[in-house]
């Protein structure tokens, strides 16, 4: 991504009320509202215009971040009728200032917003498809470079589901996890720790493993852990929140990831860091 310089603008002077936020020399603008102040949010003239929109919040039984991506002609409009949906508590959407979006470019951004939220397997979907639209080459390399701004917001305002996990290190940043005979291989990110795709773990959970073994059964559901005769495997690069986390899941218990996770020359990140 290219260096930007944010604006955002807090209409009632507290961080997590209403707000807007924009990025110098993009047309776009993004407004993010708490549930409890859905009447100020529908007061936004903006909002009349064609956008894509966030709806956040957390799953009631299970407690994982849980959003709903949409698209509308009018968000205004269209926010209306997701007040029968009681799990979001914020909703985020996205605009044009000079109104030079139309309904096939935010179906675009939403058929790609749903794609990004799938593959990165942070986050609940509740619409897991998406019609989409197919654009003439410019008006979609057009919408890639909106949809990139959109991604420099997103965790600003509060929404870190759509992070992708940086490019390749360098050899001397790879870290490996070993239990037994099995390794998994990974290294730090800006969000926690990337554990790398053909990576192995375990196959059972020590008995001890409670919050473990939910993680691991998730990880398992989603596809993102597959069994392999004695142990499992990594059918994709994952990010954990933390190295610990990341040992956890390889070796399906509570793990110390800065003294499990070591370079090539078997210094750990514990010894790494203190130097």
């Amino acid at each position: 991504m290219q260096p930007a310089t944010i604006k955002i603008f807090l209409t009632e002077g507290t961080p997590d009320g209403l707000r807007t936020a924009e990025i110098s020399n993009w047309n776009g603008k993004a407004i993010a509202c708490p549930r409890a102040n859905i009447n100020g949010f529908r007061t936004r003239p903006e909002i009349d215009s064609p956008g894509v929109y966030i709806l956040s919040g957390s799953d009631p039984d299970t407690g994982k971040p849980t959003i709903y991506i949409g698209e509308a002609e009018s968000v205004r409009s269209r926010i209306a009728n997701h007040t029968n949906k009681d799990f979001w508590v914020s909703v985020t959407c996205f605009i044009s200032k000079d109104e030079n979006l139309t309904k096939a470019h935010v179906k675009y951004i939403e058929g790609q917003l749903i794609k990004q939220a799938n593959d990165s397997g942070k986050v609940c979907l509740m619409n897991s498809s998406s019609s989409g639209a197919r654009l003439p080459e410019a008006d979609a390399a057009e919408m890639d470079v909106f949809l990139e701004k959109i991604y420099q917001l997103l965790p600003i305002l509060g929404i870190a589901h759509f992070t992708q996990i940086e490019e390749e290190p360098s050899p001397r940043e790879l870290f490996s996890c070993k239990i037994g005979s099995l390794v998994a291989h990974g290294r730090r990110t800006t969000n926690g720790f990337v554990v790398y795709k053909e990576s192995q773990a375990v196959l059972k959970h020590r008995k001890s493993a409670v919050h473990t073994k939910r993680m691991r059964e998730s990880l398992v559901e989603n596809g993102i852990l597959k069994e392999l005769n004695d142990h499992c495997i990594f059918t994709l690069d994952h990010e954990f929140s933390s190295p610990s986390a990341a040992g956890a899941a390889v070796r399906g218990g509570s793990t110390n990831g800065l003294t499990a996770w070591k370079n090539s020359n078997g210094k750990s990140l514990k010894e790494i860091e203190a130097s």
